[in-house]
């Protein structure tokens, strides 16, 4: 410990390091971890202690899948109500995408409109993703030298008109142009095609609604997907997998060594089509919650590495569009402050430890963004953190979340895992669902 610099040691018998669980000393100065000392380290008579007992110290989570809204639908979400949402759930560092906002984060310009936003609400290190769209290939590199982290694109329709999806010509341009700079491409794959030609029958009837998002379309558009990545040699990623029949391809092209990542999300690993009750939107999500075996494969695809991380796909909209209408009802579920203890549920189940929690929703989405200071307790990276009671358990009531429209599929389920405080930087934001002003930072994209 380099002591004279040290302001801060956080001491727990369990710290979820990148070589395991262990009891010990993490000593922070100046914002940045220093050390990870042994459990028992002195103190530098300079620092405060913070002992944590037998409550389990992880590195802050990194999502890289929420959409803020924010401006232009502030009535559906925002930078001040969803990072406190993320910060309570032990998230330190989020990633908003370029949709659903008003303007898109389409341009720099655009971009710029959000980060002013933004700068003064963000209680969690918050970044950006830009968006590809038909009409702003000449916009791609721009956008990547103002910082955002990568680009998005549909390749079905995104359910808002201002960012239209891509044909496969219109991916091919813009993925090519992306590949050009050495940027990655995050892709909303579902294939049009195959939507049109399933059965839509509108109504409350759950069974309905999942038909008419058929697997077929996920692999079809995976499938498109990975074929041009090979030919460009792009670097893409496969956003919010719920079709677990895509896995043996993404396998498959992975091996060859096409460059694809893959992420899921908690409503597709704890929650399932048979509980599903008729006229509960607040289940609806496009690509859909499938049945349970097909969450037990995808399950599968997480602990064999297939899928590289969890993210939460929160997307939340007004109580008054998720009508009991599954047809018409908006699709996204609000999940950001209960991401940990839904997944840490489900995980403890299954026999994964938290090293494979922290794995799945902080290291890996951390180095799919390229986010270097976050993701893992070691020196040299930011003092984030998060403090787990993981034994703790708790029954979900809407009206203590944080994100703007107290709308949830977790409503009433008891969770494992309490997060007891958040740290960014060093400085705890979040302590027992009480938060502290904001004072998160705006990301760019390391150069």
């Amino acid at each position: 410990m380099s002591g004279q610099d040290v302001n801060l040691v956080l001491r727990s018998t369990r710290v979820v390091t990148p070589e395991g669980t262990r009891p010990g000393s993490v000593a922070v100065a100046g914002g940045t971890i220093d050390a990870v000392l042994p459990y028992d380290a002195d103190v530098p008579a300079s620092a405060r202690l913070e002992d944590f007992g037998d409550d389990v110290l992880l590195p802050g989570l990194v999502d890289t899948h929420v959409h803020v809204n924010d401006p232009g639908r502030t009535e559906w979400e925002g930078f001040w109500t969803a990072t406190r949402a993320a910060a309570a759930g032990g998230i330190t560092t989020l990633l908003d995408m370029p949709l659903n906002s008003l303007p898109p984060t389409t341009t720099v310009e655009n971009l710029r409109t959000k980060q002013g936003v933004a700068g003064p609400k963000a209680h969690v290190d918050t970044g950006f993703w830009g968006g590809a769209i038909p009409s702003n290939v000449k916009d791609l590199r721009p956008l990547y030298e103002a910082g955002v982290f990568g680009f998005k694109c549909f390749l079905s329709p995104s359910g808002v008109e201002e960012f239209p999806e891509l044909d496969q010509e219109q991916l091919a341009r813009s993925m090519a142009e992306i590949a050009g700079f050495g940027g990655l491409l995050i892709v909303h794959a579902e294939d049009p095609h195959h939507l049109a030609d399933a059965p839509q029958r509108p109504g409350p009837a759950y069974a309905d609604f999942l038909a008419s998002r058929p697997r077929d379309a996920e692999n079809t558009a995976i499938e498109g997907l990975i074929a041009h990545a090979r030919r460009l040699n792009a670097r893409v990623h496969v956003l919010h997998l719920s079709s677990s029949d895509a896995l043996p391809l993404i396998a498959a092209a992975k091996r060859e060594g096409v460059r694809v990542t893959v992420e899921s999300c908690p409503h597709f690993l704890t929650l399932t089509a048979e509980e599903v009750p008729d006229g509960a939107t607040e289940f609806k999500c496009c690509p859909p919650i499938r049945e349970a075996a097909n969450q037990d494969a995808l399950w599968a695809g997480l602990a064999d590495g297939t899928i590289d991380c969890v993210v939460s796909d929160h997307s939340p909209c007004t109580t008054d569009l998720k009508t009991s209408d599954f047809a018409s009802a908006w699709g996204g579920i609000s999940s950001l402050q209960l991401g940990l203890p839904a997944i840490w549920t489900e995980a403890r189940r299954r026999g994964h430890s938290l090293d494979d929690v922290v794995r799945w929703m902080s290291a890996a989405p951390a180095e799919l963004a390229g986010l270097t200071r976050k993701g893992a307790i070691e020196a040299g990276r930011d003092a984030d953190f998060a403090v787990l009671a993981p034994e703790a358990t708790f029954t979900v009531d809407p009206a203590e979340l944080f994100h703007r429209n107290q709308v949830t599929a977790y409503a009433g389920k008891t969770l494992h895992g309490v997060v007891r405080s958040s740290w960014l930087r060093g400085v705890r934001i979040a302590l027992d669902g009480e938060l502290a002003e904001p004072t998160g930072r705006l990301l760019e994209r390391d150069r």
